[in-house]
């Protein structure tokens, strides 16, 4: 009998480029539930890695990690703190 080991997914694993990155985070941004586009900005996080991200916006490690657990509000400047350590700007168009 073979044995089938289950691990649990972390999306984070697979944002190995910017790109990806980018396409992951348009796609979690058009959820309406917002607390889908902050976990993936969490994902990404750690995918780039939380120390560097810690040091380009001079939040703590620990800081980032609980802004965007679940159910949690991060603060605006936070989100876009983060968004500019990982190299990804939000940019706007008009509703077609």
């Amino acid at each position: 009998m073979n044995t089938v080991t289950i691990r649990d997914f972390d999306p984070a694993n697979y944002l190995d480029n910017d790109e990806m990155i980018v396409e992951y985070l348009k796609a979690t941004a058009e959820d309406p539930n917002p607390e889908v586009f902050l976990g993936a900005l969490g994902n990404v996080e750690r995918a780039k890695g939380m120390a560097e991200i810690a040091k380009k916006t001079g939040l703590g490690r620990e800081s980032l990690y609980n802004a965007f657990r679940p159910g949690v509000s991060p603060r605006y400047s936070t989100v876009k703190a983060v968004l500019k350590a990982i190299g990804i700007e939000l940019t706007f168009k008009p509703i077609s």
